[in-house]
């Protein structure tokens, strides 16, 4: 039985309310990854997450790396014979919340306000299970394609065991197409699909002058102090236009699609007057070419410094890498740049913190050609972008490198006021409903190719 578009959308305007009823459910649980507190709500989440695919017909059981590995949940619910198998990709694990007073409610209860659902975890990437479990209310068992669950449990941290769990499972969740629903969509009313993504590399630098502080009338003017020292190497990593100055990275053409500069100001956040940095066009600086931020520093606070010379000084380098490079050629590019321009003669010292490979999709073939007839479809005759990512998903590199011959296919319920990761985190109903209809349309579609 094939489901039209409005047969669908019927289907999950029914389903909608105990959809809902679910995902309230699963943003109760603090499923905080990075919180060891919390383990014990990450295992709850992921049993909950567990039972709810059992309850729509699917084999599932919680699997994890070794003894200390955070819970993913693997499940399967057999298709048609000779349908395509399709693998469902969310994670159950949110980031930590941070000061409660900067939200206008509490954090784990889901709120809503006007348009949107609130609460950490509603749209990343807890809304992400729903959109899969609704497919499987929307099929019931008349799937049309074969399906493969694996909803993780430390993306938020990470995903450091993940490399594990894709080899030790590596037959059960191979796939022909890979939907990973854990991004975005360009704006409310456009579709998107993800196709690329920047890589990251984090480096603390500490630069050293003294051995221990001094005076700094006594030693003013001759001895360089520390913060000066660090400050005068941070300001070569870029030029005077702002582009990054770092020699060997790789940069590249974005997609031709616009970003109003009223939209732009709004969704950054930036102060009024505020100037833009680089060059190039808006979506090449946020998606394809590398960007460097300076993410924490460490010196002594202005109330209470005595007047002496700094020794040591110490800040956080984020480096954003363009897809094409790799966090391997652009670490060394980095650390070859900050020796070569320690100035003063200097003792530097660099420690990596992390780092995650940046990813470029090709998205051609059946499977994006059925994902764009499913996208346009439920948002009403609007065809999806085809999108870059300025931040980093490295397990999205994962799943290609582990399932070369699979179609992968980067979707999600985001909007650019989602504020993932921030306070007052949320999900736009509305096109989280049209997700809704998307995923089981698209499912539909590939059944058909």
């Amino acid at each position: 039985m094939t489901l039209t578009r409005d047969e669908i959308a019927a289907r999950i305007t029914t389903l909608l309310p105990g959809l809902r009823h679910d995902l309230d459910d699963l943003i109760r649980i603090e499923s905080v990854s990075a919180d060891p507190a919390r383990a014990g709500e990450v295992e709850r989440s992921a049993q909950k997450v567990k039972e709810l695919l059992e309850a729509e017909g699917c084999t599932a059981e919680i699997v994890r790396d070794g003894e200390h590995g955070a819970p993913a949940v693997i499940a399967h619910k057999p298709g048609p014979e000779g349908a395509p198998q399709v693998l469902l990709y969310a994670h159950h694990d949110v980031q930590p919340e941070n000061d409660h007073a900067d939200w206008d409610s509490a954090p784990f209860e889901p709120t809503e306000r006007g348009e949107r659902l609130y609460g950490r975890g509603a749209a990343d990437d807890k809304a992400g299970i729903i959109t899969h479990l609704a497919a499987l209310r929307v099929f019931g068992d008349d799937l049309p394609v074969g399906l493969t669950f694996f909803i993780e449990g430390e993306e938020e941290v990470g995903s450091e065991t993940l490399p594990a769990l894709l080899a030790a499972h590596r037959d059960r969740l191979r796939a022909d197409v890979i939907v990973i629903a854990d991004s975005g969509n360009w704006d409310i009313g456009v579709p998107a699909l993800t196709t690329s993504l920047r890589g990251l590399v984090r480096l603390d630098v500490e630069v050293r002058t003294l051995s221990h502080a001094v005076h700094s009338g006594m030693w003013g003017g001759l001895v360089p102090d520390a913060v000066m020292t660090l400050a005068r190497l941070l300001a070569t990593l870029h030029d005077d236009a702002g582009n990054v100055a770092v020699a060997g990275l790789h940069a590249g053409p974005a997609a031709d699609v616009e970003y109003p500069e009223e939209r732009l100001r709004a969704e950054s956040g930036a102060a009024p007057g505020i100037e833009w940095i680089g060059s190039g066009s808006t979506v090449e600086r946020l998606w394809t070419k590398p960007a460097i931020s300076i993410t924490g520093f460490d010196a002594p606070k202005v109330e209470g410094a005595s007047n002496t010379l700094v020794p040591a000084a110490r800040a956080r380098i984020s480096m954003r890498i363009a897809p094409g490079d790799t966090a391997a050629s652009a670490l060394a590019a980095l650390e070859e740049h900050l020796r070569a321009h320690v100035p003063w003669g200097a003792t530097l010292t660099t420690t990596v913190v992390d780092t995650g490979e940046a990813t470029s999709i090709d998205a051609t073939g059946p499977a994006y050609d059925a994902a764009r007839e499913a996208f346009t479809e439920a948002w009403d005759g609007v065809a999806p972008v085809d999108m870059g990512v300025g931040g980093s998903i490295p397990f999205i590199a994962e799943f290609l490198e582990t399932f070369p011959e699979a179609s992968v296919l980067v979707t999600g319920v985001e909007d650019p006021d989602t504020r993932a990761h921030g306070a007052n985190e949320g999900l736009h109903l509305a096109e989280f409903e049209r997700v809704l209809v998307a995923e089981s349309l698209l499912l539909t579609k590939l059944a058909q190719r």
